[in-house]
């Protein structure tokens, strides 16, 4: 898709917000543009998280805003940046388009290294990779989760001196989710004029994406969540840290040789009732829970029906059933998307 981006960027007259990272583009893109229709943008979204590219470049006018999702392939060959360029959180488990995880931060950076000096780069502070190709632009260096940029402080999301809203405030949850909205808003900030009042109403409204620790409901005091979109165990780290509630969590699918040592030790201290292990995956994270310290996982259910049945058995009131796979899906789904619309299907059977 490289040449298509290029083509769009030549051809595009408006400012262009390109997001890219590892884990939370799209949910990125869809706050950014939420974000700028509050403040009355006339704003596009396009790439993977919306229409392809050459679709409405020529419907685009020099006073509209467009926020592009691209992946690091998109960006392998490109030999030209965004005017705002964001990188989310880079992780070094998912890199399947390059040769290994150096290429895939490589392409990445050609989002900031490309950007001119009144240029602005966004990028998570806290992340090692993020905050390293986020150096190479010559533009206006804008980390977030840090001062001035948009993070959370005592409970309340700040950008720059301005109080935007208590996180208690906000209908999505989690240290991720929370990561996303700060990259959002930073890089919106100056392009709503400060409006304290317009970045509320986005943020407050924001109710998440699709298979993106999407709420499905709530059944006998247990809550469904669905985080379809995690195939990686970085992804599923995340959405662990995500609920401070005990939790019955789906894990498994594809076996892609990855190491699940981290997840697993995640799962031994995130208050995990039990794990339900599935698809060719399911006996190599059985040993690394083990090594962990957590005994309390099982093998078996195949299709969804009995995954989300199991899972509703080994949980009590208060619980969360939490599908995070942290592994593509198997043979039995035609992808994540596939597999969280059969999570969202059989949870509904439940009510």
């Amino acid at each position: 898709m490289s040449s298509a981006v290029r083509e769009f960027m030549d051809r595009c007259p408006a400012r262009v917000i390109g997001v890219t990272g590892t884990k939370g583009k799209s949910t990125t893109c869809a706050l950014i543009a939420q974000i700028l229709g509050e403040a009355g943008w006339r704003t596009w979204i396009g790439g993977d998280a919306g229409r392809p590219l050459l679709d409405f470049v020529d419907k685009v006018r020099a006073s509209h805003l467009v926020v592009l999702e691209l992946a690091s392939e998109d960006l392998i060959d490109v030999d030209v940046s965004p005017h705002i360029a964001v990188c989310v959180e880079l992780m070094p488990g998912y890199h399947d388009s390059h040769r290994n995880l150096r290429e895939a931060v490589a392409a990445q950076g050609n989002i900031f290294w490309r950007q001119q000096t009144d240029d602005v780069a966004v990028f998570n502070a806290r992340n090692e990779f993020s905050a390293q190709i986020g150096q190479l632009s010559p533009g206006r260096l804008a980390p977030y989760l840090q001062a001035p940029g948009a993070r959370v402080e005592h409970g309340r999301l700040m950008v720059g001196g301005a109080e935007i809203c208590a996180v208690s405030e906000l209908a999505v949850s989690g240290e991720h989710t929370l990561a996303n909205i700060c990259a959002a808003v930073t890089a919106t900030w100056d392009l709503t004029g400060q409006n304290a009042l317009a970045v509320q109403r986005a943020v407050k409204g924001f109710k998440g994406l699709p298979h993106r620790l999407e709420v499905v409901g709530q059944m006998d005091r247990v809550w469904y969540v669905n985080d379809a979109s995690s195939v990686i165990p970085e992804s599923a780290v995340a959405a662990l840290r995500s609920f401070g509630p005990p939790k019955v969590v789906v894990l498994g699918g594809v076996d892609r040789a990855v190491d699940y040592t981290e997840l697993a030790r995640e799962v031994a201290r995130s208050n995990v009732r039990f794990a339900v292990l599935v698809g060719e995956a399911a006996g190599k994270l059985r040993v690394a829970l083990e090594k962990a310290g957590f005994k309390k996982a099982i093998i078996g259910p195949g299709t969804m029906a009995e995954i989300v049945v199991s899972a509703r058995a080994l949980s009590e009131p208060g619980d969360v059933v939490l599908l995070s796979p942290g592994c593509p899906a198997t043979d039995g789904f035609r992808d994540y998307k596939d597999r969280g619309d059969k999570f969202k299907a059989q949870v509904l059977v439940l009510a």
